[in-house]
């Protein structure tokens, strides 16, 4: 007798997961790979016209932008005080006569460049083709060859009154007469590591002087960069022969000394230098990771109108206290106004600096984020003395664009205040004279304290006039294309400008990315994301998940919620079979105080645990979502989470390709690491407080597939971060994949080379297929 045949169960879950491989597996060709490249902005950006909409302000009421449609371009000239619009200069004219001077055949539609200058009175206009200047008048009757635009050296920086530029020659500063091109030197005891108003973050550098001038030109607000005893960074090139060595001042948290700066006032009628009365300040800034702001200017600095008076904020190494100081500019005598000391990190703004001084009230506005959002505050500029709080609520003030002091108005962008997504961007005016808004806002009294000048439920992109009287709006959401208005300052709309067309984007098969909101790890907290789904969707399948990530504390995954043909390459990620989702986080700004803080001295946190929770419910939600099958990529501090997901939760993550990535922050610059993690501390045992964010601490638990890449002159984040954890996976014997980019710097994580290889490493270890060989993107198919 026959006995039946017995199957273990071993047997049936081996064939259960072939089955399940058999239905998840699709053939990836290189139709597929061609139809991803389409939705590159390179490739989208072709498609959408009169989208980006930039004005360019000439005075108080006028400014010019460039059009575009299916038949080329156009510059147009906006009054906004008139509401009337025409033609910047003669198009056909002038391209008929750079036509003739050149050889080469242009149109009016198709003018080859992109922006231009006025010069001569708005009587001609100077612009760049590839290497070469042109100036044209602007009837086009004639064009000639010109020098660049007007003494515009980016090694120096002009004077308000435009006759002068300083700049910087062994190490002292020095200033050029634009008119005759004499030569004057301001200082002389400069000298190397200890020179005049030096461009140098470690993690960034430059040849370009940092320096405010005074209003009326006659004074220079810097300091000597102090980089003595700070170490060195060092990189080598790829070549043939013998390497290029760089070498520079690069800070790093474990230092006991870093960069420091000696204030300095330089009068340039008679090369006086006057040092300002205190010692010196830790190279810190209330918003940047630099001192060096909007086109070369000291950070946290600004001058009084009459230039009688300097004011500037000192903040601590470790970001925790700000002081704001007032200088006088003739004897250097200095004293302090106010300060605020916080437990995690101080903060002026939302990548601008926020506060400011009424030296004609004596008053000073200031930021703060001391009820846990941030807000704008009145001090008495004598006393220090808190007057008002000027906004208040559960929402963020992000950044103050214009102080109208006559009739005491604030224009500023807002977050959070107006229901839906808490990352739309919105402008608002007050008045400094209001009552006290806290005190109406706990009586719950309606008040018109703040009005909102920009009412569209969309994100919002600002451009005030030089007068304040007119502003220009454009406005848009993920998946609505921008709308481009003039207002007056109080919000009226007076015109539109543009007419958006994405018509051939939408015949090319585009899809918007979906918005979404789920639950952060608290089950409590709204966070947001966007998803992108393959234009070929079939709800009956189940697809793998990607997770682009860039973590906070400086910024967020989603990136702008205005409106973009491409975000990256994960609409071309999903065109391969893949859902991808970008999350913003807890530790991202433009939220709550403690939103933003959440993870505040342990950085390895990476809001990871948001990024599966998020995931998790929305594969609960979808089920075409298969969430057995979870990647993850970044570049930069995306780089440095991505690694730490598939070793922090490596039963989780599945695959994860990690570029440039800052893996211990101790090996990056020195205010990075020191202002989200804190000021490097060493116990008795050996370990730090840095620790908890050093991934090749984890290594042992790697199980999936894990792709590595770096450039090898990475000024930015040293390649050192990536052999970091090189070397523990290869102590460890684990398997893993590293490309080096010879010779490349920080960018190279878009490079056509690294895209393709992030896309082949999806597809073969998550989708589990072999992706075409070697397919060459942008190669012209």
């Amino acid at each position: 007798m026959n006995k039946p045949k017995t199957i273990h169960l071993s047997t049936l879950m081996i064939i259960t997961c072939l089955i399940n491989t058999l239905t998840f597996a699709q053939e990836v060709t290189v139709e597929d790979y061609a139809r991803a490249e389409k939705f590159l902005y390179t490739n989208t950006s072709k498609l959408v016209f009169d989208m980006n909409i930039r004005p360019n302000w000439i005075d108080g009421d006028r400014f010019w932008y460039r059009t575009t449609s299916p038949e080329g371009s156009e510059f147009l000239l906006v009054s906004a005080k008139s509401q009337k619009y025409k033609q910047a200069f003669d198009h056909n004219k002038v391209a008929n006569a750079l036509s003739k001077l050149t050889g080469k055949q242009y149109s009016g539609k198709k003018l080859p460049f992109s922006s231009f200058e006025y010069t001569n009175n708005e009587k001609a206009l100077v612009f760049r083709v590839g290497k070469q200047y042109y100036s044209c008048d602007t009837k086009g009757g004639n064009c000639k060859e010109s020098d660049p635009y007007p003494h515009r050296d980016w090694k120096a920086i002009e004077s308000p009154d435009g006759k002068s530029a300083a700049f910087i020659r062994d190490f002292n500063l020095w200033i050029r007469d634009l008119t005759t091109g004499k030569e004057t030197q301001l200082t002389f005891d400069g000298i190397e590591d200890f020179g005049y108003a030096t461009n140098n973050a470690g993690w960034a550098k430059s040849d370009r002087p940092v320096l405010t001038w005074s209003p009326d030109s006659k004074m220079i607000a810097t300091f000597q960069h102090d980089a003595r005893g700070v170490g060195n960074m060092y990189m080598v090139s790829t070549n043939v022969g013998h390497p290029k060595l760089y070498s520079w001042k690069y800070p790093l948290p474990e230092d006991s000394v870093i960069f420091r700066i000696h204030r300095v006032v330089i009068h340039v009628d008679d090369a006086k230098v006057v040092k300002l009365q205190m010692g010196p300040d830790q190279h810190r800034s209330t918003i940047t990771d630099h001192i060096s702001i909007e086109g070369g200017k000291v950070s946290d600095l600004e001058w009084s109108k009459d230039g009688s008076q300097l004011a500037f904020v000192s903040s601590s190494r470790d970001h925790k206290e700000a002081i704001l100081r007032v200088a006088d500019p003739h004897t250097g005598a200095v004293r302090d106004v106010l300060s605020e000391t916080v437990d995690t990190f101080f903060e002026s703004g939302w990548r601008k600096i926020n506060w400011h001084v009424l030296k004609n009230t004596d008053e000073v506005i200031w930021y703060s984020q001391r009820d846990n959002w941030g807000h704008l505050y009145l001090y008495d500029l004598k006393s220090g003395q808190l007057k008002k709080q000027i906004t208040s609520g559960d929402w963020t003030v992000l950044q103050v664009l214009r102080i109208d002091e006559d009739t005491r108005t604030i224009y500023f962008t807002g977050a959070g205040k107006e229901p839906g997504d808490p990352y739309y961007q919105y402008l608002y005016s007050t008045s400094l004279d209001v009552q006290n808004n806290q005190q109406l806002a706990e009586a719950n009294v309606n008040f018109e304290g703040v009005q909102l000048l920009t009412p569209a439920n969309a994100n919002h992109v600002v451009t005030l006039s030089p007068s304040g009287k007119y502003l220009v709006d454009r406005y848009s959401k993920p998946d609505v294309p921008p709308v481009t208005v003039v207002r007056s300052n109080n919000g009226k709309e007076l015109m539109k400008i543009g007419k958006p067309d994405i018509s051939q984007l939408m015949d090319n098969g585009w899809k918007a990315p979906e918005s979404f909101s789920v639950k952060a790890r608290d089950g409590e907290t709204d966070i947001y994301g966007m998803m992108f789904k393959p234009s070929n969707f079939d709800p009956s399948k189940k697809y793998p998940i990607i997770n682009y990530i860039y973590p906070g504390p400086q910024s967020g995954s989603v990136g702008s919620r205005s409106f973009s043909p491409s975000r990256g390459d994960k609409q071309s990620l999903a065109e391969l079979g893949f859902i991808v989702v970008a999350i913003d986080a807890m530790g991202t700004p433009m939220r709550s105080k403690s939103f933003h803080a959440a993870y505040y001295g342990n950085m390895g946190d990476n809001g990871l645990p948001d990024q599966i929770t998020a995931m998790k419910q929305l594969a609960a939600k979808y089920s075409w979502i298969d969430i057995d099958r979870v990647g993850i990529y970044g570049h930069s501090g995306g780089g440095f989470a991505s690694t730490d997901a598939i070793l922090r939760y490596p039963d989780f993550f599945k695959v994860a390709v990690s570029s440039a990535g800052n893996h211990d922050n101790r090996n990056y610059e020195d205010d990075w690491g020191e202002k989200w993690q804190g000021l490097l501390k060493k116990n008795a045992d050996g370990t730090t407080n840095y620790d908890n964010q050093a991934n090749q601490l984890l290594v042992k638990n790697l199980k999936g597939k894990l792709l590595l890449a770096h450039g090898t002159l990475d000024s930015n984040v040293p390649v050192s971060n990536t052999m970091l954890v090189v070397n523990e996976l290869i102590a460890a014997n684990k398997d893993f994949d590293l490309i080096l980019f010879p010779n490349r710097g920080h960018g190279f994580g878009n490079e056509a080379y690294m895209m393709r290889r992030r896309w082949d490493y999806f597809v073969e270890h998550l989708l589990g297929v072999e992706p075409p060989r070697e397919y060459k993107i942008g190669a012209g198919r």
